[in-house]
């Protein structure tokens, strides 16, 4: 392997672009042609950063290409959501925007040459008649229908474009090897009437060419050296060469390298799948926080460098593996635990009284926003005498090794002082309502004047004089099971019913009510909730005067409940 040769796939460009093969002399220039029949998920992003980075690596282009030769889920809408996706992620296509469709004239005229060079003919066999005709690994296939004339082909297929047959009546298959062991290879369809309206061709066409013979005409006419693909396209490589090989399309043959695809546990890839969960409102759409898709996770709170990052330690291999969800996870916790402002946030609040602070009185307190990147500087935190602490925060009657607030018990109180639990008050049912507290006004900024040792834990709180209201939303996997769409499973069984958790009442810095709204198509701010994990604005339903914010990972607590 060359030594700049990231992985397998850069090891064989490299070989193309040396001096006698294929390629040399030439830019290298490969392709991403997502379906637009949904939104963009996580197991995209390792093919379309395949794609592009490889094209960067080695100073070429990488077009962005619609495959929309198959209209029945295709939208629009996903069109401009996936060019925004990407443009998220940091890579871009230039000029260098196509669709598939942009060829349906071209693939057309390839097709009648196929026709007219005795490679191609209509077939009147149903797909279920085919399996009867199609043979086995002992057995050839048969095909009563591939003699027909040359003539006899062109003008039914002719014919078929004009629309003159209901759906199923005819299909246009390549003559190719009847015996072959791969069975791709044994007559492939090449076009299949459909009388259905697309999205951008509107009813022009009722025949639509198959994948497999659309995308290799569409990379030999674009010039793509490297059509980079997913592993279950190996066994089509044979057609795809085949295609290249006997259509007039000038130029060099692309080159088809596989690689495998991104498995992720506790989720579904299929887009089907997560077109089912929308359709029958199991999530609140396609960007539900919850879902594996790029506009769920960016809602959640994912950064482009975070899923890059994963995209990177994953690599690049020949064998289909399951990554865990953890490790993109921990991807998310470098970029955030860096790049984050840290806030106090107090999400199940308890009433805090310090009976010794003068009331009226108020004072601000300098906090760092980030003690990792002393650039980011300070900000003042309001402190009183009435705050809010987490409800975990205190317990009457402490567990084993319990170092937070407890009666008799000094702990410190984030950037500000050091208290002493000296109570409780409770309601009616004996529910603590109220925890009492003195503090020591010699320990401003959380260290005693007197140099002593504090056992206690360092807590977070807001004041409860100006701090502002919040809900808050804590996601979890969106399926109980690890391998929801394993052999046998219906992977609606498998829905976990405390994948969203939402927080009414939680109380956060009073400078929160001031945070930037996020914008459509990028990434919300971060923030660092002291001891609760990374959480942003929500996209959707956050607005000035109404602060939703969702989890995006949780920290790691050190105190096992």
């Amino acid at each position: 392997m060359d030594e700049n040769a990231r992985n397998f796939i850069e090891a064989f460009v490299q070989e193309d672009l040396s001096e006698g093969q294929r390629f040399h002399g030439m830019q290298v220039h490969t392709r991403f042609p997502p379906e637009p029949n949904g939104y963009l998920h996580i197991g995209h992003c390792k093919a379309l950063t395949i794609d592009f980075s490889t094209a960067e690596h080695f100073g070429g282009i990488c077009n962005l290409r619609m495959d929309d030769t198959n209209p029945a889920k295709e939208d629009t809408e996903y069109v401009d959501a996936i060019q925004q996706d990407i443009h998220w992620l940091g890579f871009d296509w230039g000029d260098r925007f196509f669709y598939g469709s942009d060829y349906f004239e071209q693939t057309y005229a390839y097709a009648v040459e196929l026709i007219q060079k005795g490679l191609a003919y209509v077939c009147e066999l149903t797909p279920e008649q085919f399996r009867e005709y199609r043979g086995d690994t002992t057995r050839p296939a048969v095909s009563p229908w591939r003699d027909r004339p040359v003539e006899e082909n062109l003008d039914l297929f002719r014919r078929m474009r004009e629309g003159e047959f209901e759906e199923g009546r005819y299909t246009l298959r390549a003559k190719i090897d009847l015996a072959s062991g791969n069975f791709n290879m044994r007559d492939p369809v090449l076009y299949r009437i459909r009388y259905i309206e697309h999205h951008r061709q509107g009813t022009k066409w009722c025949i639509f060419p198959m994948y497999d013979f659309a995308h290799p005409i569409q990379d030999a006419l674009e010039g793509i050296t490297h059509s980079l693909c997913s592993l279950e396209y190996e066994d089509h490589r044979p057609l795809y060469d085949w295609v290249v090989s006997n259509v007039s399309i000038p130029g060099l043959r692309p080159r088809q390298i596989e690689f495998a695809r991104l498995g992720i546990n506790y989720t579904v890839m299929s887009k089907r799948k997560l077109r089912q969960l929308v359709e029958e409102n199991r999530v609140s759409g396609w960007d539900d926080p919850r879902m594996p898709t790029l506009c769920g996770l960016r809602r959640r709170g994912y950064t482009a460098k975070a899923i890059r990052d994963f995209c990177e330690r994953i690599g690049v291999s020949k064998v289909d593996s399951t990554v865990d969800w953890a490790l993109l996870e921990s991807c998310l916790r470098d970029d955030l635990n860096e790049n984050a402002q840290r806030v106090m946030a107090v999400l199940h609040p308890l009433k805090l009284t310090v009976t010794n602070y003068p009331e009226g009185k108020s004072e601000l307190l300098p906090v760092e926003n980030n003690p990792l990147k002393p650039e980011a500087g300070v900000r003042q935190v309001s402190f009183s005498r009435n705050l809010w602490i987490e409800e975990d925060d205190f317990m009457e009657i402490p567990a084993p090794k319990y170092k937070r607030m407890h009666p008799g018990f000094e702990v410190r109180l984030k950037g500000a002082y050091l208290v002493t639990c000296t109570g409780c008050v409770k309601d009616e049912t004996g529910k603590v309502i109220e925890v009492l507290c003195e503090y020591d006004p010699e320990s401003r900024g959380g260290d005693p004047a007197d140099g002593r040792k504090v056992k206690g834990a360092t807590i977070h709180w807001v004041d409860a004089d100006s701090c502002a209201d919040a809900e808050v939303r804590l996601y979890d996997y969106l399926f109980s099971d690890p391998d929801p769409d394993g052999p046998d499973k219906n992977f609606l069984d498998a829905l976990n019913a405390e994948s969203l958790v939402v927080l009414q009442g939680c109380k956060v810095e009073e400078s929160m009510a001031r945070a930037p709204m996020p914008e459509a198509g990028k990434n919300a701010e971060s923030y660092q909730f002291m001891r609760q994990g990374y959480f942003c604005l929500d996209n959707r339903d956050a607005a000035p005067g109404r602060l939703v914010f969702n989890r995006a990972v949780a920290l790691k607590d050190s105190f096992k409940k």
